[in-house]
């Protein structure tokens, strides 16, 4: 296929990464209900994994990893469990729409972390629109804070450590395969729970005992399992098909599903003031993908011309 050609599945797999997406979110909500929140995430590692590993055999790929690789892999894999933890015990209690509202962030944490800890160049446009983006959380987060108290700030703690997990694919990407990268991540995430957990159990902390899941809560938790590795599979083929400059803006289309699943679900709807903020939220996200674009033609035109 021409570059062309590829973007258009790269288009429609990258809608549906944000179909399934949210379906992590609500299955998610739906265990939580049954399931401490410290098992949710395990069991979505052990799924991911057993469900990746097939893929990975079928297409003979390389299990492997060199010792930077490993260290990477397993610094990717806490930051997933992580960010899965903050976003489960948040979405136990909020509506998912909020919740990731606030997830939203992350691109303007990227941005920061970018300019204050590795100096890249980042224009007081760009700084402006991070500065907007965080007023539009802020009016997310207020009524949320106000119903549910500090467990409305758990979604910044998933923005800040997603921000960092993709900072450190993009170091994995030049040394493993994507389809490898997934399962050993979900593996390794699924390992750094059981201390966890080990320690939760004996000291009962409710949010984090192992107790095994009864009745449906068993389909629930697989669901978050499959809809992880389902969702990540097509951004991870997206990616491959068309350029990230493309997909970028289409990511907002998860906030639009993820209100409609929470609505149809759970009779959530975003109000007035959530709504005004997912709008600049948005509004400033698309503003700083528009200006990344901008300074990366202006750096390739910068670049000297091939002899």
């Amino acid at each position: 296929m021409t570059q062309s050609d590829r973007i258009l599945p790269g288009v429609a797999l990258m809608i549906a990464f944000c179909i399934v997406a949210p379906l992590i979110d609500v299955a998610s909500k739906l265990a939580a209900q049954g399931v401490p929140v410290g098992v949710i995430v395990f069991g979505r590692g052990v799924v991911q994994a057993a469900l990746m590993l097939p893929f990975v055999l079928a297409l003979r790929l390389p299990f492997a990893l060199d010792r930077r690789a490993l260290a990477l892999i397993t610094l990717r894999a806490l930051l997933l469990a992580l960010s899965t933890y903050c976003f489960v015990a948040a979405v136990r209690v909020m509506p998912i729409a909020d919740a990731l509202a606030i997830v939203f962030v992350e691109p303007f944490v990227i941005l920061l972390i970018g300019r204050f800890a590795f100096g890249e160049a980042v224009g007081p446009r760009r700084l402006a629109a991070c500065a907007v983006g965080f007023i539009g959380s802020l009016l997310v987060i207020q009524p949320s804070f106000a119903a549910f108290g500090p467990i409305a700030l758990f979604p910044l703690g998933t923005a800040v450590c997603f921000a960092f997990y993709v900072i450190v694919t993009r170091s994995l990407s030049r040394r493993v395969h994507p389809v490898p990268m997934q399962f050993h991540t979900a593996a390794l995430s699924a390992l750094v729970c059981v201390p966890l957990l080990a320690v939760g159990t004996l000291a009962g902390e409710p949010s984090t005992t192992f107790v095994l899941p009864q009745g449906i809560f068993w389909l629930w938790v697989f669901c978050v399992g499959l809809a992880s590795a389902v969702s990540h599979m097509a951004i991870t083929y997206a990616l491959k098909f068309a350029p990230s400059s493309t997909l970028a803006p289409l990511h907002y289309l998860e906030i639009v599903t993820a209100t409609l699943f929470g609505y149809l679900v759970f009779g959530n709807f975003p109000n007035p003031l959530t709504l005004t903020g997912i709008a600049i939220i948005v509004a400033s996200g698309l503003y700083i993908i528009h200006r990344e674009r901008v300074a990366d033609r202006a750096r390739r035109l910068a670049m000297p011309s091939p002899a």
